[in-house]
């Protein structure tokens, strides 16, 4: 059995995703911070790349075998591909499989609770949904859909979330130098709250009107987005705010 995330393939996380959802169910919605099971399948699906309608079709694949209260797709045989995968992996036990489908995303439990050590259990236990929605969810979204903006029609797109550069995406026309700059939040309602950075907030000052900032709403049912350019210079009002994160160790000598 692999458990190796950067060894299995991009369809088998997606399986894999729907087994863990059949087999465990409400249960396994807790676990993963996800209050239903749309909002589980829109933020997994986007997060892998992936349409979220794929999860909950692989969920209904596995229901029959793995459920007695939901009938899924019950009139037909489950496929062969699927059946492989259930029968590697579906004997993983509950903390198993739920770690295995967080490492599909780069989620490690032990590294995001050492900085969340003062906050309650049940938002411990949150963070992975959290995380998914205001980060990589929400940018494999934009990723999806940036190109039928007529703000950024025609331009070319480039990642940028792993340079520090104060934005998540660049995009780019015939010239560089014009290039405009998208930083990507997510949100799991149709309202809350969203925070920059003060790299993000010292890039939008610079860039002013070449920047936007995009804000992906409503990951708990149907996701949608909204553009707000050279946000700092528009209708949102921004408020500094400060925070002390603690971070715990266990230190020993040997």
């Amino acid at each position: 059995m692999n458990l190796d995330p950067s060894r299995i393939a991009g369809r088998e996380k997606l399986i894999l995703t729907g087994v863990y959802l059949s087999k465990f169910g409400a249960l396994g919605l807790k676990r993963l911070g996800f209050r239903t099971y749309a909002e589980a399948y829109n933020v997994v699906g986007y997060a892998l790349g992936s349409r979220p309608a794929s999860i909950k079709n692989y969920r209904d694949e596995f229901d029959p075998i793995l459920q007695s209260s939901r009938k899924g797709w019950h009139k037909r045989e489950i496929r062969e591909y699927c059946k492989r995968v259930l029968d590697e992996y579906g004997g993983l036990d509950f903390e198993t499989f739920a770690g295995l489908i967080k490492s599909f995303a780069g989620y490690n439990d032990n590294e995001w609770s050492a900085v969340q050590a003062g906050d309650e259990p049940e938002e411990r236990a949150s963070g992975f949904a959290k995380r998914l929605i205001t980060g990589l969810a929400a940018e494999r979204y934009f990723e999806s859909i940036h190109s039928t903006l007529p703000e950024f029609r025609g331009l070319a797109i480039e990642n940028t979330t792993q340079l520090g550069c104060g934005y998540d995406f660049k995009l780019i026309g015939e010239g560089d130098a014009d290039y405009l700059a998208v930083e990507v939040k997510g949100i799991r309602e149709t309202a809350g709250s969203v925070s920059l950075t003060p790299r993000e907030f010292e890039v939008a000052t610079e860039l002013q009107g070449r920047f936007y900032l995009c804000v992906v709403k409503n990951f708990q049912k149907t996701p949608y987005h909204e553009l707000f350019p050279n946000p700092l210079a528009g209708r949102l009002q921004f408020t500094r705010t400060e925070r002390v994160l603690i971070q715990v160790s266990w230190l020993t000598r040997v």
